[in-house]
């Protein structure tokens, strides 16, 4: 076959392994060892001299099916995936990095993350200085001497701030720095940041790569080179993705593609309906023109994305009403599934970090992030009005 396949194709065909019985649909492998023919063979498999199934720590063809289609759809060399987004972004620095380095993040991404680099990773002597996502001068103004990562998300959580992903790899390259990005709210359906000059894209495929809210997994992909201090991390760390959890992922990929189109479609419109509602004072989409990076959004990114930030006056006691007056869309955190989710970020994903540190990310008590799901966009609106009109009671 000489012509490349299109994504779409990708996400249905590629990462295929049959076994004897030549099944149509991937078979999962639910074991935790392999049986080698012979102690020669066990040996060679063990020195990577012959390729093939060791130990489901690090070895799974369940898993590996999926890490083969994901970087088919992001155009990376090689995928390793793990148990969880955080253990992906953990597994990165772990991997790459060592005491004594420096790291430019951006201040607007997911608390957990933010807990990640101050109060874990900075006891084990790797620094983090965190910047605006959309100055790029302030991001070449952090570098040190011993800077060796920048990251960022892009779109952000939960503003959908959206950060010049070329700018900043061509910055942290000048300065010996690797630029990675984290793809979750986009996917690769989206935005191909290693196409934009990022060196590492990393996902919590738990959100939209899954797509319904069934199990965790998080993946990082680039270069060969690059994957594998992160696989050799995850060999004897061991932040294994399940072979359950890679079939269900694996699966998930395949109706990406229309999902994602599906989600970005209902974004829109639930933004734009959102931008006439007397009660919002603000609507943060990167498909709406009034975003304050429309524009490179619509360069790096094929579609807004399925995430709707917005305020409403009254701080958190008028949240909290728009919320709990929602009778379709569920009431929690995760995002990236079919169903339409809805929660308050200074009270939830964002907690952990301190007034002072919400303030500067720019997330207020009046902030509400919504997860736009397959819904009826008029139920969508209709539930939202509900809370709308009783915020001010």
């Amino acid at each position: 076959m000489n012509e490349p396949l299109q994504p779409e194709t990708l996400a249905v065909r590629s990462g295929t392994v049959r076994s004897q019985f030549n099944e149509h649909s991937e078979a999962m492998y639910l074991t935790s060892s392999f049986v080698f023919t012979s102690a020669a063979e066990a040996a060679a498999r063990f020195s990577g001299a012959e390729a093939g199934p060791i130990y489901a720590r690090f070895t799974n063809p369940s898993v590996s099916m999926f890490e083969e289609r994901l970087a088919a759809l992001e155009g990376a060399e090689r995928c390793v995936a793990f148990a969880s987004g955080m253990a992906a972004i953990l597994a990165t620095v772990m991997g790459l990095m060592k005491a004594g380095e420096h790291v430019v993040a951006s201040r607007s991404i997911f608390g957990s993350t933010v807990q990640l680099f101050n109060n874990i990773l900075g006891r084990f002597g790797i620094e983090t200085t965190f910047v605006s996502p959309t100055d790029p001068e302030e991001w070449r103004a952090a570098i040190k001497p011993n800077t060796r990562l920048f990251f960022l998300e892009s779109p952000s959580n939960p503003l959908t701030e959206v950060s010049d992903i070329q700018a900043l790899a061509d910055i942290a390259h000048a300065n010996g720095a690797w630029l990675a990005v984290d793809n979750c709210f986009c996917t690769p359906i989206l935005q191909r940041p290693l196409e934009l000059g990022a060196d590492i894209v990393i996902h919590s495929a738990t959100k939209y790569l899954d797509g319904q809210g069934r199990v965790l997994g998080g993946a990082v992909l680039g270069n060969k080179d690059l994957m594998e201090g992160v696989y050799t991390f995850l060999r004897t760390a061991g932040p294994t993705l399940s072979a359950f959890n890679a079939w269900v992922l694996h699966k998930g990929l395949e109706t990406l593609g229309l999902r994602m189109r599906a989600h970005s479609e209902n974004a829109l419109v639930l933004a734009t309906w959102l931008q006439a509602q007397p009660k919002v004072t603000r609507v943060l989409y990167p498909g709406l023109p009034s975003h304050p990076q429309h524009e490179l959004a619509m360069r790096q990114q094929k579609t807004g994305g399925g995430i709707v930030a917005f305020e409403v006056a009254g701080g958190q006691s008028a949240a909290w009403k728009v919320i709990d007056a929602t009778q379709v869309m569920s009431i929690t955190a995760n995002l990236g599934d079919t169903r339409t989710t809805i929660t308050h970020p200074s009270s939830t994903t964002h907690s952990r970090l301190t007034p002072e540190q919400r303030a500067t990310a720019g997330i207020n008590d009046g902030l509400i992030r919504i997860a736009v799901g397959l819904e009826a966009v008029v139920d969508l609106q209709n539930d939202l009005a509900r809370g709308l009109d009783g915020c001010s009671k």
